[in-house]
């Protein structure tokens, strides 16, 4: 689906898009368990996790992280 498949959305302002794109996804956090969670994605989180876990101190500052990103541009 494209934004001009829908004309009323196309012609909409950008703000009122981005309260339009606002209210979609809160629509959909209120429905959680019609959203399927792949088995992939599950098992990524469940890694992280048990990675947290066992060494729970070990995470990075926001700065750390930002620095950490800044450097693979």
């Amino acid at each position: 689906m494209h934004v001009n498949d829908i004309p009323e959305i196309a012609r909409l302002s950008t703000p009122e898009k981005i309260l339009l794109v606002e209210a979609l996804w809160d629509s959909i956090a209120l429905d959680k368990a019609r959203v399927p969670l792949p088995q992939s994605h599950k098992e990524a989180l469940d890694s992280r996790w048990q990675s947290y876990e066992l060494t729970p101190g070990n995470l990075l500052s926001l700065e750390e992280l930002q620095r950490s990103i800044e450097s693979r541009k």
